[in-house]
């Protein structure tokens, strides 16, 4: 294939930039002919901002969704974390069955942003190594979308803590795959990316969803219920004690809950279905506080009467936990007229009480969102 020279100035000035900024993303030495595929051929596409981009036709063997070229790009996804859940239980769909499933409490200042530097190697690699759940994702959606042939680079750069409950695996794994499907310029729907997101680690949190209230079933990578609106205005102070360490949940036996927790869940499910269509932090963190208590009988917090205790002293509405890992939060009302001085005095007490990784962030709160890790 013929590169003329605007063609091969854009592609050595791409090959350059991603080796100075990636230097574990591998380009052959002086190499300028760029994602070599026994079945690409190479065109040149004008976009509005005349980046260069590189056209993929499916060979003989493609699936019938390969039938259309598509066009090879750089790639970048990206997915928020969450602050473990608000409610998790056993909950019935439409006929009846009953499914595993959680609300997650959502984490959005902080994330993962995934980029795919397609080339010319013959799988797909991570910066950090050893991220296979994010490679496995993105080789998922490939295959999805027809071009199970792309190869390349996942750089990872992630502002989540791992092991601690906040869904980094998950974050890593919905980035990488949208990244995927933005190096073809294609669309996937939440729903497939649950899915995918399913598939690549056998359980996955909500977190496709972003700050949209569901009720999903995350092993089965399916919403059970959306409910009816945005999430209260909330505060939220989040910590964790050392004395709890993060749990491998896939590797436990599924909780059994008896037959009254059951019933308890039916009833929580439709608490949290008022408390958001009515704005209510109240009725949501009674909920959240009941769901907390239910999961002591099955991974226990050690200091949970110390979180209820300063959940009553600092005038919080409800407890919060995360179901696989140390992290733990209570939650304020954002419309409270004090609602600030609220955060501080609960931030305090849990500094004074021993815990541990303080955070304070707000969730559908207007203005400037509660934000600080120095307590």
């Amino acid at each position: 294939m013929a590169f003329n020279t605007r063609m091969g100035q854009h592609l050595h000035a791409a090959i350059n930039e991603n080796r100075r900024q990636h230097p574990g993303c591998p380009y052959k030495s002086g190499e300028t002919k760029a994602y070599l595929f026994s079945q690409i051929s190479v065109q040149r596409n004008k976009s509005r901002d005349n980046s260069m981009s590189f056209t993929i036709f499916s060979n003989s063997h493609a699936s019938a969704k390969c039938a259309l070229p598509r066009t090879l790009q750089v790639g970048v996804g990206r997915a928020i974390a969450h602050h473990g859940e608000l409610l998790q239980g056993v909950f019935s769909d439409e006929d009846g069955r009953l499914h595993r499933g959680l609300v997650t409490l959502p984490l959005p200042q902080i994330g993962s942003v995934v980029t795919f530097w397609p080339d010319d190697s013959e799988d797909i690699r991570t910066r950090p190594e050893n991220r296979s759940k994010a490679a496995c994702a993105a080789k998922l959606a490939f295959q999805e979308l027809g071009s199970p042939q792309v190869a390349g680079c996942l750089t990872i750069e992630t502002s989540i803590p791992i092991g601690y409950g906040y869904g980094s695996s998950t974050a890593d794994v919905i980035a990488a795959i949208r990244a995927a499907a933005a190096a073809i310029g294609a669309d996937l729907n939440r729903s497939s990316i649950c899915r995918l997101a399913v598939a690549a680690e056998t359980a996955s949190d909500a977190l496709v969803f972003d700050e949209q209230a569901v009720i999903f079933a995350q092993r089965e990578g399916r919403v059970l219920e959306y409910l009816p609106g945005d999430y209260p205005a909330l505060h939220v102070v989040g910590f964790s004690s050392r004395d709890d360490v993060p749990v491998d949940t896939l590797a436990m036996a599924p909780a059994r809950y008896e037959s009254t927790e059951i019933e308890t869940f039916r009833v929580l499910r439709g608490l949290i279905r008022r408390a958001i269509r009515e704005q209510d932090a109240t009725l949501l963190g009674r909920v959240s506080t009941t769901s907390a208590t239910i999961n002591q009988r099955y991974l226990e917090k050690r200091h949970f009467r110390t979180l209820m205790q300063i959940c009553e002293n600092g005038g919080g509405c409800g407890v919060q936990i995360s179901h696989s890992g140390p992290l733990m939060g209570v939650l304020v009302d954002a419309k409270a007229y004090d609602a600030m001085a609220r955060v501080v005095g609960i931030a305090t007490a849990a500094r004074d009480s021993g815990f541990t990784d303080i955070v304070t962030f707000s969730v559908n709160v207007d203005g400037a969102p509660v934000q600080n890790t120095s307590w």
